[in-house]
């Protein structure tokens, strides 16, 4: 394999060398590189620029393959971050600025890194929000066996026993609900979007 880098290819490539492994080569593309985003979000916390960042990932991934040279670590995504975090601390102690609240800034980020960023909380319940309307929208058969079947999970058969009505009415019930929901999100989604 031939030196790959972010300006030949496009991509976030790593330097290593003349001749990688092709073992190496493979996990580092399903091990390491599903982790760039929430890598690069603990990065963008760490308050650096956007090229600064660029290169942080860069010396990160380098160090991962380095040590994988030697040994895989597992479990992967700790080590990863382990490597970032120590990156980020070597790097504020060269600049010979150590906040005593970065340091505390970074151990929560560390903590952090498996949850989901404020943006993110703030889509999701903005997602929530635009369902639990459309809900209301249906008519109240059909919301009644769509909340029965997809949010409390019971069968068919019960919803018919619990609702009094047959399985073919239940079915018929959730194909119509789950179709104007799908509608409603699907048209709001377009007007967001807008035309193709």
């Amino acid at each position: 394999m031939t030196d790959t880098t972010e300006t030949e290819s496009g991509n976030t490539g790593l330097a290593l060398g003349s001749i990688v492994a092709p073992d190496l080569e493979v996990w580092f593309v399903t091990e390491i590189l599903p982790l760039e985003a929430g890598l690069m979000q603990f990065l963008r916390r760490s308050g650096r620029g956007a090229a600064e960042i660029s290169d942080l990932r860069q010396e990160i991934y380098l160090r991962v393959c380095q040590s994988a040279k030697q040994q895989i670590p597992y479990p992967v995504r700790p080590f990863v971050f382990s490597i970032a975090r120590n990156l980020l601390v070597d790097q504020m102690r060269r600049d010979h600025v150590i906040p005593i609240d970065a340091v505390t800034d970074l151990d929560a980020l560390q903590i952090a890194a498996d949850m989901p960023g404020p943006d993110r909380v703030t889509i999701a319940r903005d997602e929530l929000r635009k369902v639990r309307v459309a809900l209301e929208d249906l008519p109240p058969r059909a919301r009644e066996v769509v909340i029965l079947r997809r949010l409390e999970g019971l069968s068919r058969r019960d919803i018919a026993t619990r609702m009094g009505i047959t399985e073919k009415t239940v079915s018929e019930h959730l194909t119509n609900g789950v179709r104007a929901l799908a509608n409603l999100l699907y048209s709001e989604f377009e007007i967001v979007r807008g035309p193709k």
